[in-house]
């Protein structure tokens, strides 16, 4: 959905956003499962940053978690629950990384993706299993491995997170 900020065109970015989420149900062979996607701004990223993680600054993707009962309005899916992006993040990221935006925005959904998964990055082997994991997805797409193309093969260090609420 989208919720604040200029994204372009949104079916541009609504085939890019469903291709990284089919990549990550492929790999995982994951089936029955949704989530909501908010498209929005660095503003509205920052106040959200701010209530649920004590950050207040804009960052590129937040995921909510859903509680483990929680369901959709298709009775055969679990609802895993809710990503948002802060779209002028994203943009200035990916010109400073010299990626295409749309490689970037793929990276992020697969992140938060794994993350309402439970796949976090707070250790060092889980940062190595989820980085891993998001190289093999990003491949999928034909997206060249992102920590080497921002110089850092083997990073473990992240703006993203996972909210608590």
């Amino acid at each position: 959905m989208h919720d604040a900020g200029d994204w372009g065109s949104l079916d541009a970015v609504s085939a890019q956003v469903a291709a990284a989420a089919c990549a990550v149900a492929a790999e995982l062979g994951l089936r029955g499962a949704a989530a909501c996607l908010a498209l929005s701004c660095d503003e509205h990223v920052a106040q959200l940053n701010a209530t649920y993680r004590g950050k207040p600054a804009p960052t590129n993707v937040l995921s909510f978690p859903a509680p483990g009962n929680a369901t959709t309005n298709d009775a055969d899916a679990r609802f895993l629950g809710d990503i948002v992006l802060a779209g002028e993040t994203l943009s200035r990221e990916a010109k400073d990384l010299g990626l295409a935006f749309a490689h970037h925005l793929q990276h992020l959904v697969v992140h938060g993706l794994l993350h309402l998964l439970g796949y976090d990055h707070e250790t060092e082997t889980g940062a190595r299993e989820m980085e891993a994991l998001e190289v093999r997805i990003l491949g999928r797409l034909g997206i060249a491995d992102p920590y080497e193309a921002a110089g850092d093969p083997c990073s473990s260090r992240h703006q993203t997170d996972t909210a608590k609420s």
